[in-house]
């Protein structure tokens, strides 16, 4: 919405024109950054590039009518088969969720300083009825000892600090008390190991 129709515009919605069955939606981005007339002015002259089933005007900046874009998009999807039971949240297997926790938990605490090659297994899960809690060991892989190191900090406190921050998390999903111990380990080259791809659940048998 903040800049004119132009030939980028063009371009693409040449590319859209061509594309046989589908669905078309004119979206009009950044709209907090202009007047509503402007808004509207924008969006009318970006509808004389093609034929529209549906039109949005959003700002994702501050959520202005994000939801309504989700919902035109969502009106023209078919329905397709029914997969899974309708109990049946995901296809994957509780260690693989565990693991992805802890993954999640490792790249939002350092951002820029670690690389993503952090793989994380959940190695052993069990359950106490009479306590109602899991315990669970999972091993978190990195490719050099100075890596190590950071996932660890100053005398464990990074490493204790993602354990409760995922601990949380996987409570809230088993719907009971869970007692997760991290161990932090060097396996030099594990992303280019086919088998240890697997392993860490990145890539299809």
């Amino acid at each position: 919405a903040s800049k004119p129709v132009g030939t980028g515009d063009e371009w693409v919605a040449r590319q859209v024109r061509e594309v046989r069955g589908a669905r078309k939606i004119l979206v009009i981005t950044k709209a907090d950054l202009v007047s509503k007339e402007t808004a509207i002015q924008q969006l009318e002259a970006a509808r004389a590039l093609g034929t529209w089933d549906d039109e949005v005007v959003l700002s994702s900046k501050n959520g202005f009518n994000v939801e309504g874009f989700v919902q035109a998009v969502a009106k023209w999807l078919p329905e397709g088969p029914k997969w899974f039971p309708e109990d049946m949240d995901t296809d994957q297997p509780f260690e693989v969720l565990v693991a992805e926790f802890i993954r999640e938990k490792i790249l939002r605490s350092y951002r820029d300083e670690v690389p993503h090659s952090i793989g994380v297994v959940a190695d052993q899960m069990t359950y106490d009825r009479k306590k109602d809690m899991y315990r669970i060991f999972a091993n978190v892989y990195v490719e050099r000892d100075s890596q190590k190191g950071i996932i660890i900090g100053k005398q464990g406190a990074m490493l204790k600090e993602i354990g409760r921050q995922a601990r949380v998390d996987i409570e809230r999903m088993l719907d009971a008390k869970v007692f997760l111990e991290l161990w932090v380990k060097v396996k030099e080259g594990w992303r280019n190991n086919q088998y240890q791809m697997r392993n860490f659940g990145y890539e299809e048998l």
